[in-house]
């Protein structure tokens, strides 16, 4: 994926921009990529591979879909009427193709419990979205020597993206937890990069401790390390404290994001 970089005051100017599906593709079970076309993509601001994105669904299915009019898109929405204020949710983009206007989404289906699933199973082209560019968190300091990826369904696209993008030449481990063998995807992995899918099996997601046992049978390269763990947050917790308490890896070059919380869903 090529793109360039928005100034990041340019970016945050942009209000959410309206966007409709043009196509679907089930990548897996459970997983689903979503390509958005809209007028203004052309200026969707983007910093690396997991450029998060926050997405605008209509409040009920079947409504009306109405965005906030400005860049301040918090204090906008909520300025707007209860019935009409959109549901908010943060997703990370998997393609961005600004000549075509274009941008991927990959979702995670667990059924019509939350908003942006349910909308995610049936959505069709035509079917509407908002849009809004935030930022990305995916940071490599420069004398980083090996790096390495852990992470769930929710952070396969920031992870793989993440790969597919990496130097020739890079040392990087990847552990990525789904549910069966099915529930794997292609990455286009470069020499060097080892990437491992571990299978929780019946054991619900969030709930398991795969991730964790992995590591801690993980041999790991000589070296500077940057670390990127993403997914549920009680797991990327878990693991965090392993890295840095019993691997003795330094706090700032561990990157760790709660993406979602087992208890809330």
């Amino acid at each position: 994926m090529t793109v360039s970089t928005l100034p990041a005051t340019a970016r945050r100017t942009q209000p959410p921009m309206l966007a409709e599906v043009v196509a679907t593709r089930m990548l897996a079970p459970h997983l689903r990529r979503i390509t958005l076309t809209g007028a203004d993509l052309d200026c969707f601001g983007y910093d690396g591979p997991d450029h998060m994105v926050r997405i605008f669904l209509a409040p009920t299915p079947g409504a009306e879909l109405h965005l906030p009019d400005s860049a301040q898109w918090w204090p906008a929405m909520q300025a707007m009427p209860e019935q009409s204020r959109p549901v908010v949710r943060n997703y990370t983009v998997r393609r961005l193709d600004r000549a075509r206007r274009e941008i991927d989404i990959d979702f995670v289906l667990h059924g019509d419990g939350g908003p942006a699933s349910a909308w995610a199973r049936t959505a069709a082209p035509g079917a509407r979205i908002g849009v809004f560019s935030d930022r990305a968190s995916y940071a490599p300091p420069a004398d980083t020597d090996w790096q390495l990826f852990v992470g769930d369904e929710t952070a396969m696209p920031a992870i793989t993206s993440a790969l597919e993008s990496l130097p020739t030449g890079t040392r990087a481990i990847a552990l990525i937890e789904v549910g069966t063998a099915a529930d794997e995807i292609d990455v286009r992995t470069r020499p060097g990069t080892t990437l491992t899918w571990l299978h929780r099996g019946s054991t619900p997601a969030g709930a398991g401790d795969v991730l964790i046992r992995a590591l801690h049978g993980l041999t790991m390269p000589p070296g500077t390390p940057y670390v990127f763990v993403a997914g549920e947050s009680s797991m990327v917790t878990t693991i965090r404290r392993h890295l840095c308490a019993d691997r003795g890896i330094a706090k700032e070059r561990v990157y760790f994001g709660g993406y979602w919380k087992l208890a809330a869903h």
